[in-house]
């Protein structure tokens, strides 16, 4: 039953200790609650702005504050996992300064960019990092039992997965968003394209079209549309509104997952309300029967930021096999928004209405 499968990734048995390299907003608000929920030590904090990493350290009890990547790999070494939580566009050069072989989670995206991310992919393999990227969606505890329920058969051959938002985004949160070209996507969006990988591999193509809004005029893209082609039984589509100005009541942020024998949704709590949220929620329906809702151990924001580390930490020590968001995998993400933005590069044919 899906009541039984697991929702969270296991605790590795002799946790490192952990060193944070950026000191920004989601460290507090995720990062280091989730540390604490799972018993994971954090000893060291480093940022570009020192006074910011020394706040984090006097509010969260760190013992160690360095002044420098480096300063924090010549005393570490190995004896840390580094959790790197930099802009993308940062993450090349504070690589370049970590130990050889060392464990690492990255903040996602994988770079700014597939170029970016294929350097990130070329020093992780030249140095034999053991490095993932932190796309934590794929390990919130709706989504690992959605994963197992395919996995296992539950929900019988997959036929559907939607992903569908209709929602409103405070984007006056994010001023640092408006010089972007890209950012519905990469910045948003990036999150279910990389758990549909998860849920159902790589597609074969994709069509795209995101687009702006005058009611978010600053931002480039707000709406997205998303055709991923899986061939002729598994249909893959994504419709994201973040400029929904009607209320609550027809607001809505679910995954749609539905095979030959049932169906899941899965609720997206954290879009409504933003930053408010509400529960994620999971719900299971086999053909012909009722719908039953499944208790969840935990949500997206904080428990599936235990997983990740969790899986880092498991893998350095040899506990765990894969890395389930190890550099190789994300690559592949990154790989597949970049089709995306390709896509709409390209017109659509014209309609010939002669």
């Amino acid at each position: 039953m899906i009541q039984d499968l697991p929702q969270s990734w296991p605790a590795p048995t002799k946790p490192k200790p952990i060193v944070i390299i950026g000191a920004g907003g989601i460290v507090r608000d995720a990062h280091l609650p989730a540390y604490a929920k799972a018993g994971l030590t954090v000893s060291g904090v480093t940022d570009v702005d020192a006074e910011r990493a020394a706040s984090l350290a006097r509010d969260h009890d760190i013992p160690n504050v360095f002044n420098s990547v480096a300063a924090v790999a010549a005393a570490c070494g190995t004896d840390v996992v580094y959790d790197i939580a930099v802009p993308p566009h940062a993450i090349t050069s504070v690589l370049k300064d970590l130990p050889d072989t060392a464990a690492t989670l990255i903040q996602k995206p994988m770079g700014s960019d597939l170029q970016n991310a294929r350097a990130i992919r070329t020093l992780s393999q030249e140095k034999n990092l053991k490095a993932a990227v932190n796309f934590q969606l794929r390990f919130s505890p709706m989504m690992m039992a959605a994963r197992q329920a395919i996995e296992t058969g539950l929900i019988g051959e997959l036929l559907e997965i939607e992903v569908h938002l209709n929602i409103f985004t405070p984007w006056t949160l994010f001023p640092f968003l408006i010089p972007m070209e890209r950012v519905e996507i990469a910045v948003h969006s990036i999150h279910y394209l990389d758990t549909i990988r998860a849920l159902a591999g790589n597609p074969k193509g994709v069509f795209a079209r995101s687009l702006g809004d005058p009611r978010a005029a600053d931002f480039a893209q707000t709406r997205t549309s998303v055709i991923l082609d899986y061939g002729d039984t598994l249909r893959g589509i994504m419709s994201i509104n973040h400029n929904h100005q009607a209320g609550r009541k027809f607001q809505s942020a679910w995954f749609r997952i539905e095979g030959t024998k049932a169906v899941m949704m899965v609720k997206l709590g954290v879009c409504f309300d933003y930053p408010n949220g509400e529960a994620d929620e999971l719900w299971f329906c086999e053909n012909g029967g009722d719908w039953q809702q499944v208790p969840l151990d935990g949500s997206w924001f904080i428990e599936s930021f235990m997983g990740t580390m969790r899986n880092v930490q498991r893998f350095d020590a040899g506990e765990d096999e894969v890395l389930f968001a190890g550099v190789e995998d994300a690559f592949q993400t990154m790989a597949l928004v970049e089709a995306c933005f390709e896509s709409m590069k390209k017109p659509a044919e014209p309609l010939d209405l002669s």
